[in-house]
């Protein structure tokens, strides 16, 4: 979850379908100021949930580190706009069948060659049931796949010759090509297939950056500039440091003592001082990122009727713009749907997003209503990982349901994020638990299937619904975005009406940097743009 500009759209596709991407001119990968070394950036981390494998990360910790260190088909600028990597071409007549060519002569950073082969192995490793990765979703649409029995091998997927390769889909999808930039479709090399273990340790990559050394979980990790590199993207300096924190309030005090160049997000309580703090060193901008909490059915009192009427009546005591003024000081926006307003799609619109509008008289008669059929037993406890600047917002939602619905609610602090994140996976967390989203591309499929489709990765909340499902699928056959868009927003309709999530607010980037870089600038999703950052 992450970044900026405001905006681009998504791929444009011509009259008859086609989509291709030309080649992007190499900028030249590499600095030529200073010591090989001695222009390290360090910035602000968390130890990752998983290990660094490309199918097994999905959260925002490993995150960072996998977009460093690998590069894909296709890459994404400040505004969110795609640009070819390593692919030379991504072609498709029907939005089924597809031919990716990719560029000769990059390699892995153990000198071994990037080949059709090397993205066609990964792409089955990550999809394949018994393999165990998070991420396996994103190749749901690939001929062959199945969630439900073992594929080693998907139909789909085929090598034509070293440098091309080709994918059928099991039906149309116009925003295909503008995925492969997230982590789950990067190539590995041969070394990863002999023993994944020891990669997830020290994954060998392809991107601007290499790791040195391993990942230490009570300091961080560095990562070093790969002179392979050829990519579009220019690298402007010898590595990044990404320093690991327990609080975000550790990290704030490391940045106003000098001791760390670039910090991704303010603790909630500097919120009203950081740009007087920092002056034109702060950033603030629109990111690609949704807040919300999560309070699964299984729960007691929380599924069926019963349910539907409590996660409305809920949301409807939440006063969302006294929490994003006194908590955020504005930095954040009450939501208005599922997404962001920063991907093509979004509206404001929806029917039936008053549920997401401060309305405390409803929220009392439909808790009553609730309680007709079955008294509450609380307390409604919501969870957290306490390394992540949460808990001031959090006591204020739980106190907001406390005060308008009679009903005991309470912060359920975890001390990291690898824990809190983990007894989620595990389904063992035992309460509600907040949820955030940072776009793995710009385009608003993402917020919605990628969360909320039946079996999806991130489904934290097992949530499931026939209707939802089938208007994603519209969408995803739709020739062009317009059509696309209009199915998926009615597929938020019906989320409105479930409340798998309670939309809280959209995040803007609230970040700093310090006296010694300059050219620091935050992406689309809220993330910084760490290879164009210079020391010094």
């Amino acid at each position: 979850m992450k970044r900026s500009k405001l905006f681009t759209g998504m791929v444009a596709l011509s009259a008859a379908g086609a989509l291709m991407l030309s080649g992007c001119a190499n900028n030249g990968g590499s600095s030529s100021d200073g010591a090989s070394g001695s222009k390290i950036i360090s910035t602000n981390g968390g130890e990752p949930q998983n290990p660094l494998i490309p199918g097994k990360t999905n959260e925002t910790q490993g995150g960072m580190i996998m977009d460093l260190l690998f590069a894909g088909l296709v890459s994404y600028d400040a505004d969110g706009k795609i640009h070819n990597e390593i692919a030379e071409s991504i072609e498709s007549s029907d939005n089924i069948n597809w031919t990716i060519k990719i560029k000769k002569d990059w390699k892995f950073t153990d000198g071994t060659p990037v080949t059709a082969s090397s993205f066609v192995k990964a792409w089955n490793y990550g999809a394949a049931k018994d393999n165990d990765q998070l991420n396996s979703y994103f190749f749901e649409d690939i001929k062959g796949y199945s969630d439900e029995e073992n594929v080693a091998e998907l139909e789909g997927l085929k090598v034509v010759d070293d440098h091309t390769f080709t994918v059928e889909l099991k039906q149309a999808a116009g925003d295909f090509a503008q995925r492969l930039g997230y982590t789950a479709y990067v190539p590995l090399p041969e070394t990863a297939f002999a023993d994944i273990e020891a990669f997830g340790k020290k994954p060998v990559g392809n991107g601007m950056y290499k790791m040195e050394g391993t990942i230490d979980p009570s300091q961080g990790v560095t990562l070093v500039k790969n002179e392979q590199y050829k990519g579009p993207r220019k690298v402007e300096n010898d590595g990044v440091k990404i320093k690991f924190y327990a609080t975000q309030e550790a990290a704030y005090a490391d940045m106003q003592g000098g001791n760390l160049d670039v910090l991704d997000a303010v603790p909630s309580a500097e919120l009203g001082n950081y740009i007087k703090d920092f002056g034109d060193r702060a950033v603030k901008q629109p990111a690609a990122v949704f807040q919300s909490f999560v309070i699964p059915s299984s729960l007691p009192g929380f599924s069926g009727e019963e349910g539907q009427l409590r996660r409305a009546a809920i949301s409807m005591a939440l006063d969302r713009a006294t929490i994003t003024k006194t908590i955020f000081s504005d930095t954040r926006t009450p939501a208005k749907d599922f997404t962001s307003p920063v991907v093509d799609g979004w509206s404001d619109k929806l029917k039936g997003n008053s549920v997401l509008e401060h309305n405390p008289e409803e929220a009392k008669k439909l808790w009553e209503k609730a309680n007709a059929i079955a008294p509450f037993q609380g307390p409604l406890k919501i969870a957290y990982n306490a390394d992540g600047g949460h808990q001031s917002w959090i006591d204020a939602v739980a106190n907001q349901i406390k005060n308008t619905l009679g009903a005991d609610a309470e912060g359920n602090p975890l001390p990291t994020f690898a824990e809190f994140r983990t007894k989620i996976t595990d389904r063992t967390i035992g309460s509600a638990f907040r949820t955030g989203w940072q776009a793995d591309y710009p385009g608003i499929y993402n917020f919605l299937g990628a969360i909320y489709g039946t079996g999806a990765g991130s489904n934290d909340g097992d949530y499931s619904n026939p209707a939802f499902d089938a208007l994603i699928k519209k969408a995803n056959e739709s020739k062009d975005i317009v059509t696309a868009n209009k199915y998926y927003n009615e597929a938020q309709e019906i989320l409105l009406k479930d409340l798998p999530a309670i939309p809280l607010w959209y995040s803007t980037v609230n970040g700093v940097y310090g006296k010694d870089v300059s050219n620091v600038k935050f992406g689309w999703n809220g993330v910084p743009l760490y290879n164009e950052i210079k020391k010094g």
